[in-house]
């Protein structure tokens, strides 16, 4: 997939690579340009591991880290943009099966969860604080009140479908009908919010 980030780092080898810190500062645009040009391989790697829903879910998790998390747009120094990206996904993909196996009690939690918190601690204060603002705007202005219960528990919390469809007593196909409006609206949202 060539692109801007390709071209970017052509660019780099001349002297100059104005994307990248661009990318690390969180710039809108830039990210906007992350979010239209890699949604699609985002999940198509993320369908390589799980299927439907949990795919998207993953693909979701990817592109709001990259918006919220600061560490993580940093780990990226250059090079092939595709390629870490993929391999962020594919991290994510493998982590959601670790809890996944965890939730169902088919095995003790992964030794990385018992890191997990340093690694949230990473993230500032502000970027904390800022990503609440964005959430309660986005309940607010575009989320129907109908579906507040499912954006709470698969999108907030991270409960598993069945685990959601049982607490909320739906049926898990009407969740995850809900579930897939709910993104296309935060999808909407997010992009919104992104330009200048």
């Amino acid at each position: 997939m060539g692109g801007v980030y390709e071209q970017a780092f052509e660019v780099a080898d001349a002297g100059a690579d104005p994307w990248l810190p661009a990318f690390h500062a969180g710039l809108r645009g830039t990210l906007e340009a992350v979010y239209r040009e890699h949604f699609a391989d985002v999940l198509r790697v993320a369908r390589r591991y799980v299927d439907g829903a949990d795919a998207e879910t993953i693909t979701h998790e990817v592109f709001y880290r990259l918006l919220t998390d600061d560490g993580l747009r940093r780990n990226f120094e250059g090079g092939r943009f595709t390629a870490w990206l993929r391999q962020v996904v594919a991290n994510a993909a493998l982590d959601h099966l670790r809890r996944g196996r965890f939730e169902d009690g088919q095995s003790r939690p992964p030794r990385a969860a018992a890191h997990a918190a340093p690694q949230a601690a990473q993230a500032s204060c502000a970027d904390e604080v800022e990503a609440k603002v964005l959430i309660e705007r986005f309940r607010r202005e575009r989320l129907p009140p109908q579906w507040a219960g499912v954006f709470d528990a698969r999108f907030l919390r991270q409960l598993a479908q069945r685990e959601a469809a049982d607490e909320l007593g739906m049926r898990r196909s009407t969740l995850a009908y809900q579930e897939e409006r709910i993104r296309a609206l935060l999808r909407e949202f997010l992009l919104a919010e992104d330009k200048p």
